[in-house]
């Protein structure tokens, strides 16, 4: 029998997680707040604990993320860095292709995504739910997992949500902020709470003030940004089925980033007749070098499909043909290419897949920037929360009559 000792708790806890260590009263624990802030580390470290705790019946636990294909080098890698961290994982046997632990003490932690919440279903015995980057699942999905932990022999049984605080569009805002459930608790965290964070990360993220406003309020305050003027204030949420939209046109765009910006692929199919769009797939991640980008477009089967590119990146451009993207182009940027691309879009019902989590965020947060002197909205979009969105102005130019931009502003108010 293996067991946990822990001598010194300040060397190993934050102290907002120790405080509500072994605090199980409530059904859902809300922790939200900014950047490396220790939430999702305080939380694997309380469940893990807690799933230690039991020998009699053993617990069982479901880590999610809305998308399987992040499980890997999300949550996972975080549960086996704190069972590492407490000498634990010599102990453990870990299933490196199924994303399953088990315990000592015969606990299981399954990992999962809910790209097919139907499979979920499947799972019995749950005793806790993790929901990791909450913001990205339905309230759906949410009332679905509370069915799933209804085993009596468990005791304590909880569900766990962490995020940052991107969008009161959300309905996690609405649900647990606005109509304020009486079984749940919320944690607020933000840099400051995490007493293990370097002195260079803390100035990166104070350095978030001067660059991008709303940045600095979600993800160094680790507030709720002002629901301001949105882009695209409409869309609908489905989860799709892309062989029963066959019969429509495919369109691709890409937009490059690497360290501080991801790099955005989309895969749009367009119904002109009708004025819709629907967002069939995304990829989006930082810090990938253009081979790597090339491999994953490849990986999803849309290596031979025609790519339009931010045209600002010509070499990346050449790279991703000599890595075997030969049909990718470049986007024909005009004037004022932004805005007359952004009109064409708001053009279109937006049918948007549920699995598109960061175009999902995208188009809760692209607002129009508002001119602090005059109170009134411009025509010019805040520059964030806008890749995916650029990857799909570039992917629908062939189909953009590219008529010139009208210039308008939107007074006071929301």
């Amino acid at each position: 029998m293996t067991m946990l000792k822990i001598n010194d708790p300040k060397k190993v806890f934050n102290k907002y997680i120790y405080d509500c260590l072994y605090d199980y009263s409530h059904q859902t624990e809300v922790h939200y707040g900014g950047a490396s802030s220790g939430k999702s580390h305080g939380v694997v470290q309380k469940i893990v604990i807690k799933s230690l705790k039991h020998w009699d019946y053993p617990r069982r636990v479901l880590w999610l993320r809305k998308v399987a294909a992040t499980v890997k080098d999300s949550i996972f890698q975080d549960v086996l860095e704190c069972l590492s961290a407490f000498k634990l994982l010599p102990f453990c046997k870990v299933n490196m292709s199924d994303y399953r632990i088990e315990l000592p003490n015969g606990s299981v932690f399954l990992f999962k995504g809910m790209d097919n919440p139907e499979k979920i279903k499947s799972i019995k015995g749950i005793s806790d739910v993790v929901m990791e980057e909450a913001t990205e699942f339905t309230l759906d999905d949410y009332t679905q997992l509370t069915l799933r932990t209804r085993e009596k022999r468990h005791k304590d049984k909880q569900i766990y949500l962490m995020f940052n605080p991107v969008s009161k569009v959300n309905w996690v805002y609405k649900y647990f902020f606005v109509s304020k459930q009486p079984d749940a608790v919320i944690y607020q965290t933000t840099y400051k709470s995490n007493r293990f964070l370097d002195d260079s990360v803390k100035r990166n993220i104070e350095l978030l003030a001067q660059r991008n406003e709303a940045y600095y309020k979600i993800y160094a305050l680790g507030e709720f940004a002002t629901l301001d003027k949105l882009i695209f204030p409409k869309y609908d949420r489905l989860l799709l089925n892309k062989q029963e939209l066959s019969f429509l046109p495919s369109y691709f765009g890409l937009d490059f980033g690497y360290i501080n910006d991801p790099s955005a692929f989309i895969h749009v199919k367009v119904d002109e007749p009708n004025k819709t769009l629907y967002f069939i797939e995304e990829y989006v991640k930082k810090g990938l070098l253009n081979d790597q980008i090339a491999d994953a477009v490849t990986a999803l089967g849309y290596g031979k499909e025609i790519i339009t590119a931010d045209s600002a990146e010509k070499k990346s451009i050449a790279e991703m043909r000599r890595h075997g993207i030969s049909r990718i182009r470049e986007a024909k940027k005009g004037p004022d290419s932004i805005i007359q691309g952004i009109q064409f879009l708001q053009q279109f019902k937006l049918v948007v897949d549920e699995r598109c989590v960061k175009l999902i965020e995208e188009l809760e947060n692209y607002t129009w920037t508002k001119d602090k002197k005059t109170n009134e909205y411009t025509n010019k979009p805040v520059d964030s929360y806008n890749h995916v969105i650029d990857a799909t102005r570039y992917a629908v130019e062939s189909i953009n009559g590219k008529g010139k931009a009208r210039v308008k502003t939107f007074k006071g108010g929301l």
